[in-house]
């Protein structure tokens, strides 16, 4: 090999250690264009909003004095569906919210117990109360699925005509009620 074989050789392998750098900052630069455009990293699309409910009949949580959920419940009325467990910390912390949210009498509370100990869940309901007006257990997570469930806790706004106005993912807090849940409630109910 010639001093100029080598040198050539040399000067076609330095740009090749420069693809990760160069990839690295594209990356980075998506990253930050993305998290200063103003969008919710948190706000993940449903493809059921806009859409009527999905088919379920899930049987009451044993030991309730409330019925199960199905389908056909949600016809007729505006209903808040939280899906929930007793397993779940951040749905501990939204407990209060639901409460103070049942207390509306224009709508109603229903809640989906997510793959729950049926023990766990009545504990949960008896320790914290219970704001659900109808339990229905998913003891798989099969509806959960169908409602498009990413986790626990999630909460859906379902029109009287039985579709789906809205989807909050996480823990509800006052501010998220007041400004997105109520909001959405409000224009479900004006559509009646």
């Amino acid at each position: 090999m010639t001093v100029s074989d080598a040198k050539g050789e040399r000067r076609w392998r330095r740009p090749v250690y420069l693809i990760p750098l160069v990839v690295f900052a594209a990356l980075a630069a998506i990253f930050l264009m993305r998290l200063e455009s103003g969008v919710d990293p948190s706000a993940i699309p449903s493809a059921l909003v806009g859409r009527p409910a999905p088919d379920f009949d899930l049987p009451p949580l044993d030991g309730m004095s409330v019925p199960g959920l199905k389908r056909a419940d949600l016809d007729g009325r505006v209903t808040v569906v939280n899906v929930f467990a007793s397993w779940c910390g951040p749905c501990r912390q939204e407990h209060p919210v639901l409460e103070a949210l049942a207390t509306d009498g224009r709508f109603a509370v229903v809640g989906i117990n997510y793959k729950d100990q049926p023990e766990n869940a009545r504990r949960f309901l008896g320790a914290l109360g219970n704001p659900f007006s109808a339990i229905g257990v998913d003891e798989r997570g099969r509806a959960a699925i169908d409602w498009g469930v990413y986790g626990v806790p999630e909460t859906f706004v379902v029109g009287a005509d039985g579709v789906v106005r809205y989807k909050f993912i996480g823990p509800l807090s006052e501010e998220a009620v007041d400004e997105g849940v109520m909001p959405e409630i409000e224009k479900a109910l004006g559509a009646m």
